[in-house]
């Protein structure tokens, strides 16, 4: 991970910032600057490079942490959200499924940039983000309509499956086709050592662009109305306090290793903010209050996650998840007992 990476919060704050300035002093310049839809599909297409569909027969070595996981991505989380956006945010319809598409939307990607620092179970984080990836295809078009038809709140559903299979369907599917090319011609090292960090790289600068744009179209809403940013902010913390306490908890109660207990608690509780970002435009137009929404979940999980991190270094090294020798991952794909281990200074 590069120092720009680890600043990623910075960058994020920095270029909010930047958008509303530009809002006050050069209207209109957002709508000019860069194509919001190319933004939003170089933000999707390498996030959906990590699927590895040859990955998931390692599911029956030890299903146990991605059962936990896809329980609190698909179950657990949707509804800890819906309940805090109906405390929370009532009477404010797009700020309730800004909340909603964030909280229906299990991450893919960032996750293993966290599960690296936190010295967790690749393999594990790579089977986990590979099924996460093609639960989203089916799962989250019905899950968001069932969650906002429950609070009455109605929504494009045909819009809603368009902007999935634009922003999740295509680039899913070009993913897919490139990976096979590209190990094909250049083998699977120059993949992974070139051209899946160059890409990495053009999705972080087509983020960045995205809420300089997302935030110079709605700098004077913004500005008049800069409670809605921390109204949406409340739920969208209490729902990592819950949600984290919740995987932590469950990790230690069915005897999880630390590095399948940290992977399953990172996974769990983090959200795919770039299809809530995408899906959000699409319903209601990139100057509106959900994309804003749906902006604050990038906002508030870069430094939560990172803060996880060191949270369950910290809770491995005092033996939160202490137990017998159990069986877990191990690099060679094989299943070997593994002691409780985390490295002082590593991540």
């Amino acid at each position: 991970m590069s120092k720009f990476e680890k600043g990623l919060a910075v960058w994020v704050a920095l270029c909010m910032g930047i958008g509303i300035l530009l809002s006050q002093t050069i209207p209109g310049l957002g709508e000019t600057i860069v194509p919001i839809g190319i933004c939003l599909f170089l933000m999707m297409y390498p996030a959906l490079l990590n699927l590895q569909v040859s990955e998931l027969k390692r599911l029956k070595d030890n299903p146990r942490p991605i059962l936990l996981s896809l329980f609190s991505n698909w179950v657990f989380a949707p509804l800890i959200m819906v309940i805090l956006a109906r405390l929370f945010l009532k009477g404010n319809e797009q700020l309730m499924v800004a909340a909603i598409l964030l909280g229906s939307s299990p991450c893919t990607a960032m996750v293993l940039v966290w599960g690296k620092l936190a010295e967790g179970n690749q393999e594990q984080n790579v089977v986990n983000t590979s099924l996460n990836t093609l639960t989203i295809i089916v799962l989250y078009v019905p899950l968001v309509s069932l969650l906002t038809g429950i609070q009455g709140i109605p929504i494009d559903r045909g819009l809603l499956a368009i902007s999935a299979m634009v922003f999740i369907g295509l680039p899913l599917v070009l993913g897919v086709v490139t990976r096979r090319l590209i190990t094909r011609l250049k083998g699977e090292a120059w993949f992974k050592g070139v051209y899946r960090p160059t890409v990495d790289k053009i999705a972080i600068g087509a983020l960045l662009m995205t809420l300089v744009v997302l935030f110079s179209l709605n700098g004077d809403v913004l500005l008049g109305n800069f409670d809605a940013l921390l109204l949406i902010s409340a739920p969208l913390l209490l729902h990592f306090v819950i949600v984290v306490g919740y995987n932590l908890l469950t990790t230690r109660a069915f005897g999880l290793h630390y590095r399948e207990a940290i992977t399953t608690v990172i996974i769990g509780s983090s959200s795919h903010f770039e299809i809530a970002i995408a899906t959000a435009v699409a319903l209601y137009g990139v100057g509106s209050y959900a994309a804003l929404g749906t902006t604050m979940g990038l906002f508030w999980e870069v430094p939560v996650m990172l803060s996880l991190v060191y949270l369950g270094k910290a809770l491995g090294k005092r033996g939160f998840w202490r137990m017998p020798a159990q069986h877990t991952w191990v690099p060679s794909g094989g299943l070997q007992p593994a002691p409780i281990r985390v490295e002082e200074g590593e991540g």
